[in-house]
């Protein structure tokens, strides 16, 4: 049987104010539950500006229309405007996914500097930067977040050992092939790590190997029997400016019986057998269409 986990990474204000709304909206039509990460502090994206350095970041921006997708406010946030606290703006929407019957969780507190500066912290760096992420999250849902997605798949020793400490069910921060726990500097850790296996809709978009048109009958060729796929989408891609081409996948989906669930529950199953889960390492890499280096299963 095909089976396929969503995950939405909720980057921005302006995802969280409308592209989850627009998404939940979806889920309903096709009758999914989803799991929802959100960045729950500062929405600083501007501040993305320096990995205009980074290779292959231009060629990224050039392909997938950043200001068209974030919009002009977005991309002045924190740096000519102040950046919206996330959480205390939008805890109603957030709210709404879960009582809707979507999964929520922790994508961040600070997406940039998660993601831009995760590899500089110091441990008490990590661990400060997520517990603001937990409190906020507890604040929000009166209730601990089970499950964490580290922004841009970054993921060290420090961000999983705070997720080992934070009690996690699983954690969802890196790119591979099938559901793993994560050994990285001779420590096998104990957090579940559930991979993104499928490539994202902005590592294909602007590509003249994958014709806007055929992006739909490529998803679906990816995907494979007997196995877990996972599939992450973004609410400012799929949510906003690419909602109908999302909607045709999901229709595709819907036609072919292809069942679509919550990691969460693919991390109950797989959990109820833990020493059926191989341990891999855990590395630093690249992954085709998408600039800087995340975090890899080593397979």
């Amino acid at each position: 049987m095909t089976t396929l986990a969503i995950k939405v990474d909720v980057d921005t204000d302006r995802g969280t104010r409308i592209g989850v709304p627009s998404l939940l909206a979806l889920f309903e039509e096709f009758k999914i539950s989803a799991t929802f990460l959100f960045s729950l502090g500062p929405d600083n994206t501007g501040r993305a500006i320096k990995r205009v350095f980074r290779p292959g970041f231009l060629s990224k921006v050039s392909r997938t229309g950043v200001v068209s997708t974030y919009g002009i406010r977005t991309l002045l946030n924190g740096v000519l405007l102040p950046g919206p606290h996330i959480g205390r703006r939008c805890e109603a929407v957030l709210r709404e996914a879960r009582n809707r019957g979507h999964e929520a969780g922790i994508h961040c507190y600070d997406h940039i500097r998660w993601q831009d500066g995760l590899s500089g912290m110091s441990r008490e760096e990590v661990f400060a930067e997520f517990d603001k992420a937990r409190k906020e999250f507890e604040r929000i849902f009166g209730e601990p977040s089970r499950t964490a997605g580290s922004a841009g798949w970054q993921a060290n020793a420090f961000s999983l050992a705070a997720y080992d400490a934070a009690g996690l069910l699983y954690a969802s921060d890196s790119r591979g092939i099938h559901p793993f726990f994560p050994r990285l500097e001779n420590t096998v850790f104990r957090t579940l790590q559930i991979p993104t296996t499928l490539p994202t809709l902005d590592e294909l978009l602007g590509r003249p190997e994958y014709p806007e048109k055929m992006i739909v009958s490529h998803y679906l060729s990816l995907l494979q029997t007997g196995v877990l796929n996972v599939l992450t989408v973004h609410a400012e891609i799929e949510g906003m400016q690419k909602r109908e081409l999302f909607r045709s996948f999901l229709r595709q989906l819907h036609a072919r019986s292809i069942p679509v669930i919550k990691l969460e529950t693919a991390a109950r199953q797989l959990l109820e057998k833990p020493v059926s889960i191989p341990n891999c390492d855990l590395v630093q890499g690249t992954v085709d269409g998408r600039s800087g280096t995340l975090a890899l299963q080593e397979t």
